[in-house]
């Protein structure tokens, strides 16, 4: 009988000690509180390095690049084969579309807004897509400003970069006024401080 009564007291405190460690396994209301409290410490933490607003920044200003540089590319074409600049109404360039004079091109440069016209005339040379206004959007022509002579057949095709990465780019060194490039060290690509600088497609 004794022995029978020590096993069932083996047993019992065996069964005591299984139900304890299953209890034990579980986790309490603060644990989990902590491992939430942990895991959005480590979500702030990495919002923070990733930067969403720069990475929106970024998408956008590559966005304006690649117009800009479709822009560039079509009024070089369309030069090839006319010989004059897209916005010239009449080989020697005094009458302009538009309604631009030829003050507006190169000393202030032309916003891509308000160039409707002399794009219209590119689309007719097929050198651009007939919809690519809208295809661009006027919030990315906004950004464009085209500065160009007829008379030396040059043409910049510029906007200012808006994400960290493009104002530092090396090739954001040109003058918001002219397009001009500025004097070395002056803008942020260059290693100076002017944020102004425009990115430029020359």
């Amino acid at each position: 009988m004794e022995k029978k009564s020590a096993i069932l007291n083996i047993y019992m405190k065996n069964f005591k000690n299984g139900l304890a460690l299953n209890l034990s396994k579980g986790f309490t209301l603060i644990e989990l509180l902590i491992v939430i409290a942990l895991l959005g410490a480590l979500a702030v933490g990495l919002l923070a390095a990733l930067d969403p607003f720069e990475q929106l920044k970024k998408g956008t200003d590559t966005g304006v690049r690649n117009t800009a540089a479709e822009l560039h590319g079509a009024i070089i074409r369309y030069y090839g084969i006319k010989n004059v600049m897209p916005w010239c109404i009449a080989g020697d360039c005094l009458t302009q579309r538009d309604g631009l004079t030829a003050a507006d091109l190169p000393v202030a440069g032309v916003k891509a807004t308000n160039f409707s016209e002399t794009i219209t005339e590119i689309a007719a040379t097929g050198e651009l897509k007939s919809n690519f206004s809208q295809l661009a959007g006027d919030g990315a022509l906004a950004e464009i400003t085209v500065f160009g002579a007829n008379t030396t057949a040059t043409i910049e095709v510029c906007y200012k970069p808006k994400a960290k990465s493009f104002i530092s780019d090396p090739n954001t060194k040109f003058e918001a006024a002219t397009g001009v490039e500025a004097v070395a060290g002056t803008c942020k690509g260059q290693g100076g401080t002017d944020l102004t600088c425009l990115w430029c497609i020359n």
